[in-house]
């Protein structure tokens, strides 16, 4: 009896150390958009490498490094940090959101990512672009999406 319990004590200690890696699976991202510049809300995305790195996926497949991408003509590059709508994160995300059909059917947390990913387009090497766009190649995007295969 006494081993059964010490092994019991020793799988509850080894099970309560893993308590920091526990992730929340719970839907506590935003659904509704930014509310200032200073939104708290914005760090959640801006220091979450999983959160911008899902943004540079979504900028891919929603089609928009087609006009905002590497080489892009002046006023449509993001990746010169000049940007005429503000690059506080509550004008990109409201840019994101007033780009026509196209935005509005782009879900919020989805939006959040995407500002946080433009928001760092400037800092990203074009190298790091460029091979971030080839890497995406393979996967559906808005242009080839056909739907799920049958």
């Amino acid at each position: 009896m006494r081993g059964g319990r010490a092994a019991s004590l020793v799988l509850l200690l080894l099970l309560a150390a893993c308590s920091k890696e526990k992730r929340v699976l719970d839907a506590d991202q935003p659904v509704t958009d930014p509310v200032g510049a200073q939104d708290p809300r914005t760090r959640q995305f801006q220091d979450n490498a999983y959160q911008v790195a899902q943004g540079g996926r979504y900028f891919a497949w929603y089609g928009c490094s087609n006009c905002h991408g590497n080489g892009a003509q002046e006023p449509l590059d993001l990746g010169d940090g000049r940007w005429r709508h503000g690059s506080t994160p509550d004008r990109v995300y409201a840019a994101i959101a007033g780009h026509g059909a196209l935005g509005a059917r782009i879900l919020p947390e989805q939006r959040w990512q995407l500002a946080a990913y433009v928001e760092q387009l400037p800092t990203l090497d074009t190298a790091y672009r460029r091979r971030q766009d080839t890497d995406q190649v393979g996967e559906a995007q808005a242009g080839n999406w056909s739907g799920p295969i049958r």
